[in-house]
């Protein structure tokens, strides 16, 4: 009678086993969103439908506060560019002077003390810099590089945004495939867990069988309320790269394929160095510093001014007429002007220093990404091969523990390997997405 018991039970548990090939299966991927017509509210844009990476880029790089700063900032820097040009245009000011003055006259021995007299005066001033030897040309020169710094700066924080876009997108798809493997490893622990108390109860197996599957289910369950927090959090990361509240319900679409990638390296270091905002901002750097080192040399030579002004005085209005030509030179002033020259020209040896620094960085940074690139291909390889291995070896184990002959330990041991091989090759799936967008970012890519 026992033995009958057995036989159905087994029979149940096989029929209710999942098979192999479901445990990899990816989430069915999200149908492509429709189009939405440009100017579409940002909203609208993101509830109710799946995101691409591309429509979430396109989000974030319009919305994102710290890009409208970047923006803002230049826009200041291209004002401070006409400021440093304005003192070489004409200047044009006017003023009025009034006052009532109490006299005292002296008449005899005793003085008098006359009436108020009223004293105005009203002038118009236009000056005009003839000549100053380039000081004017040389500061807007500065002041446009560091506007082109600016410029770039803009380009680098939309690099970035971009870039932290791109990999909370990809962590999203990652922890959505990872509650799929543990959805998978709950069902395998529940289904083992209702073998082991039917071999108890008909009396083949012992109560730590049954003790065993149960721990198994409730750290499946453990493992698969980690990975739901996780895609809550990469969530919350995407909404924020994208400049919207963190709580809103976004959905993405399924990334997370391997796509063979071919990288041609010779020509990556080249393409950075022309693509990427920190090298261009080094340069400029320097154009600035050379820029300040001509307008401190300049400093040594004098200033040429013509002013001319018409205005009158007191109330009958008496005409006042004044032309003159103004040389303003500082002979010496205690070494001010020539310890300034000398900070600008170690100012440039610095900044041309950063630039090789900042090509070294980059170059580095190009072949760290390359490199994770290609390993991040052959983890793929191995680990989709572990993963096919793994499967077979749980079908055989389970057989074995619904035949009689094997132990819930290999049973156990065998899913657990299972899990760990499809997390294996999720995360290196991962990897590898987020590697190609390091990569992206590394030779200055959007």
């Amino acid at each position: 009678m026992s033995m009958a018991r057995a036989s159905v039970v087994l029979v149940l548990c096989l029929l209710a086993a999942p098979p192999a090939s479901h445990a990899q299966a990816p989430p069915p991927a999200a149908p492509p969103p429709t189009a939405l017509p440009p100017g579409t509210p940002v909203m609208e844009r993101v509830l109710g439908r799946a995101l691409s990476l591309e429509e979430a880029v396109a989000i974030a790089l319009e919305t994102q506060p710290q890009i409208q700063a970047r923006l803002h900032d230049y826009m200041a820097a291209a004002h401070r560019v006409d400021q440093a040009f304005a003192p070489l245009l004409p200047q044009l000011t006017g003023s009025w002077t009034a006052a009532r003055v109490r006299g005292v006259a002296a008449e005899g021995a005793r003085p008098t003390i006359r009436g108020f007299d009223d004293n105005t005066t009203a002038r118009v001033t236009l000056s005009q810099v003839i000549f100053d030897f380039g000081k004017t040309f040389a500061s807007t020169e500065a002041a446009r590089r560091l506007a082109e710094v600016a410029q770039e700066d803009v380009e680098l924080q939309r690099q970035l945004i971009t870039l932290t876009v791109k990999e909370s997108f990809i962590n999203i798809n990652f922890a959505r495939r990872l509650i799929l493997v543990q959805e998978q490893a709950v069902e395998r622990a529940n289904l083992n867990l209702r073998s082991a108390r039917g071999f108890f109860d008909v009396g083949t197996r012992p109560k730590s069988d049954v003790a065993r599957a149960e721990v198994d289910v409730a750290n499946a369950r453990l493992d698969l309320i980690r990975a739901r927090n996780a895609e809550r959090l990469a969530r919350v990361a995407l909404n924020t790269a994208m400049g919207i509240a963190a709580d809103t319900p976004t959905e993405v679409q399924d990334i997370l394929v391997y796509q063979p990638m071919t990288i041609d390296r010779a020509q990556l270091l080249g393409q950075a160095l022309a693509q990427r905002p920190e090298y261009k901002q080094a340069r400029l750097s320097v154009s600035e510093a050379e820029a300040r080192a001509r307008r401190a040399f300049r400093d040594f030579f004098p200033d040429i001014s013509a002013a001319g002004s018409y205005g009158g005085a007191r109330s009958d209005f008496n005409e006042i007429w004044e032309l003159r030509l103004e040389l303003q030179w500082s002979i010496f002033d205690g070494g001010n002007r020539l310890s300034r020259f000398r900070e600008t020209k170690a100012l440039i040896d610095a900044a041309q220093a950063r630039v090789k620094a900042t090509e070294l960085d980059i170059s580095r940074e190009v072949e760290q990404a390359q490199l994770n690139v290609g390993e991040a291909q052959e983890r793929i390889a191995a680990a989709q091969t572990a993963v096919a291995s793994a499967q077979e070896n749980f079908r055989l184990a389970q057989g074995r523990f619904d035949a009689g002959v094997g132990t819930i330990l290999e049973l156990t041991d065998a899913q657990l390997f299972l899990t760990q091989a499809q997390n294996t090759e999720a995360q290196a799936l991962a990897d590898y997405r987020i590697a190609l967008a390091r990569l992206e970012r590394a030779i200055g890519r959007r």
